[in-house]
């Protein structure tokens, strides 16, 4: 009779351990679920009951010095359908395509495919598109914001700014793709926020949802050292280069010599960034795109004399009162290196041999530095290295190494030629050569700043001086040596009236594909500075491969940097010298207050104080001009004239349409001030007076409209 009470007392206890057992194995999977796995299932449960749009930051602004906008971010609305929410997709497709304008099928079939939990339908839509869509009120459609930069000054500074573009999915918003837009995107971008919601297994949106949102962080505000206004002399003066010398290429660099702020840098041909030319492809947008005063490798010629008679000065090769003999040429390795001058120039003073830009001069410092001291300076000065510039892709230049250079290689190098540098390494080691001798580090940013919600936090970028490069005693003898060259010597088309102008001219041989001089072509070019007792600014202008029987430096580009110069120094309020010459007096005029005025009467007050005028923005009365009212300038000098706030966003309400003028029988000039008063665009063919456009006078356009107008010489 025992036998089966043990039996049964066995299976009790077989039992309890097999339950005990299970329990175990239970507590060790909750255990591991909730602590191990939890994070990831608590996301993957989330993300089951929540949907999210993106909610998209503000991309920092980026300004001039004065605070002036170069580029902004505009808003507009995206749409996105979530297919499991709409109640009727036939009817939701057949209505959204007759709005937007989009295939009707295609859309239904879109958004009718219940397996994606949410479809992207279109992005940046115009503002009746949206005010459409959302009287619409159907549900399963949601709205988001998207940030659109606009660049209201168009091609001005395109190459400084670059420009951004978006990309196919809306999560990744818009990147830098050049210029400052691509260097500082990191800090321009922000950081995007997100709006969620409550849905059911089935992706609907809940009874009960409260929507919730994770607000976007703006990005940093860029402040350029460009100046707005110094910025557009220096492109008037490339476009008018470019048009006529019909060149390649022309840029040209400002700079404050003591700072190393880049107050202006343009290049031709250049682009608008509100609409970059990506149809041309990546080799076809290369050619608008590239900033060459900071990516191109150039043969800089008799401009680099001002390098080689610094280091010669400080080195002792040479002093203030060396003397040589030019007998129009020099034998070096075997090899006759001629003087550009036939016969030379024989007997000469240092100062007399920078004013004549005497080859056989500058290979005899070159030569008597030696390879080792030489290439010592070139270094300091910033050859064969990267200037550091605020720009992706920037070049280093190209030098034979010091170990391979022969004594021909060093006797070129002396006055330009076998060495090959970029327009930004040029004008920083001839800042260096005139401020003193300090190297400072070339920027384009000033400062950022930042908008927490209470307060800006303002981050300023200081200038660096890198290394003293030269004494003070030499840099003053170098500003004296190049004021000579402007006053005495072949830069005389730099001399402006009532101020000293330092500078030096080149014309530099271009070389083929296949590495021959390629006959015809040179690089013209100047750098100029002012006041040479006090140099404020230092302008380099290049013209690649002018189409003009006389193509010297001194022709082609020296009036251009007179131009710059002139101009910027009145704006900046330097006021000019004069020495009691009656001539000179007579050219200086007073700038009228012409500001409040309609801009038709402000024109002709300046012409009739013998001015010449260009008008910025949209408008029709004057809110703003440069130089300031009681400004003493030269006879000819531009006013700049603002003539409206500049502060609308694209898609305002300011956005109205506006009357095209009738332009014809009127100068390029004359055409491009009157279209840029009406806030439109100018598209030139031929050349001479206007005779036809297109649109016609009396048409409404929208602002920035391109007006193409054909241009004949009259008989």
């Amino acid at each position: 009779m025992s036998a089966p009470a043990v039996t049964n007392r066995k299976r009790l206890l077989a039992l309890l351990l097999a339950v005990f057992l299970l329990l175990f194995a239970l507590i060790i999977r909750s255990g591991y679920i909730q602590l191990v796995w939890g994070q990831e299932l608590q996301v993957k449960a989330l993300d089951q009951w929540t949907r999210s749009l993106d909610v998209y930051p503000k991309r920092g602004i980026i300004y001039d010095r004065n605070k002036e906008i170069l580029s902004q971010s505009a808003t507009a609305d995206s749409i996105a359908v979530r297919p499991r929410q709409l109640a009727d997709p036939k009817t939701t497709a057949i209505k959204l395509a007759e709005i937007l304008d989009i295939d009707e099928d295609g859309l239904y079939e879109k958004i009718s495919d219940k397996t994606k939990s949410e479809i992207w339908i279109k992005r940046q839509l115009t503002r009746e598109e949206s005010v459409a869509i959302r009287s619409l009120n159907i549900k399963g459609i949601y709205f988001t914001e998207e940030p659109k930069r606009y660049y209201p000054n168009g091609n001005l500074a395109s190459h400084i700014l670059g420009f951004t573009m978006k990309y196919a999915e809306p999560a990744e918003g818009i990147v830098g793709q050049e210029g400052i837009e691509l260097y500082y995107d990191k800090y321009l971008k922000g950081l995007p926020g997100r709006l969620i919601m409550e849905t059911d297994a089935q992706g609907k949106e809940t009874p009960t949802n409260v929507e919730r949102m994770v607000p976007p962080i703006d990005g940093w505000n860029v402040i350029l050292t460009i100046d707005q206004v110094i910025q557009h002399f220096a492109e008037k003066a490339v476009s008018d280069a470019m048009e006529q010398y019909q060149a390649e290429k022309v840029y040209c660099i400002v700079m404050d010599p003591k700072t190393g702020d880049v107050l202006a840098m343009a290049n031709r041909p250049d682009f608008d960034p509100n609409e970059p030319p990506r149809e041309l492809g990546y080799e076809g947008m290369e050619a608008f795109i590239k900033n060459i005063a900071v990516k191109d490798n150039m043969d800089p010629g008799s401009t680099f004399k001002i390098i080689t008679t610094a280091a010669a000065l400080e080195s002792g090769v040479a002093s203030v009162n060396s003397t040589y003999n030019d007998p129009g040429y020099r034998i070096v390795d075997g090899q006759r290196i001629k003087c550009w001058k036939h016969g030379g120039h024989g007997h000469q003073t240092l100062h007399e041999a920078v004013q004549n830009s005497c080859n056989p001069v500058f290979m005899d410092m070159a030569l008597g530095m030696g390879a080792s001291e030489f290439y010592d300076y070139l270094e300091k000065f910033g050859f064969g290295s990267r200037t550091g510039i605020d720009i992706n892709g920037e070049e280093r230049g190209v030098m034979i190494s010091e170990a391979s250079v022969k004594n021909v290689d060093l006797a070129r190098i002396g006055f330009g030629q076998s060495i090959a540098v970029t327009p930004i390494q040029l004008i920083s080691a001839t800042a260096a050569v005139i401020n003193g001798g300090n190297y400072m580090e070339p920027r384009l940013v000033k400062a950022m700043e930042f908008d927490d919600g209470n307060e800006y936090i303002y981050e300023e970028n200081k200038p660096v001086t890198l290394r003293r490069v030269i004494s003070e005693s030499t840099s003053s003898a170098m500003r004296d040596i190049l004021e000579s060259v402007v006053s005495e010597g072949s830069g005389k088309n730099a001399r402006i009236a009532g101020y000293k102008v330092g500078g030096k001219t080149g014309t530099a041989q271009k070389y083929s594909e296949t590495g021959g001089i390629k006959q015809g072509a040179v690089i013209a070019s100047f750098i100029g500075f002012a006041p040479a007792d006090d140099p404020q600014l230092l302008v380099l202008f290049m013209v690649d491969e002018p189409k003009v029987a006389v193509d010297f430096g001194s022709v082609v580009a020296a009036p251009y940097v007179k131009m710059i110069l002139e101009d910027s120094l009145n704006y900046m309020g330097v006021e000019p010298v004069f020495d009691g010459n009656s001539q000179e007096e007579t050219r200086m005029v007073t700038v009228p207050d012409v500001t409040g005025k309609a801009l038709t009467d402000a024109v002709k007050e300046l012409r009739d104080a013998g001015l010449d005028y260009l008008a910025e923005q949209t408008g029709t009365e004057v809110a703003k001009q440069m130089p300031l009212e009681g400004a003493k300038v030269m006879v000819g000098t531009t006013v700049l004239l603002y003539t409206g706030s500049g502060d609308s966003e694209p898609g305002s309400e300011d956005d109205q349409q506006v009357e095209v003028p009738d332009v014809t029988n009127k100068s390029i000039r004359e055409v491009n001030n009157i279209l840029a008063s009406e806030g439109l665009r100018l598209k030139t063919e031929g050349s001479g007076l206007a005779v036809s456009q297109k649109p016609e006078a009396g048409t409404l356009v929208e602002p920035d409209t391109l007006i193409t107008v054909t241009f004949e010489a009259p008989e």
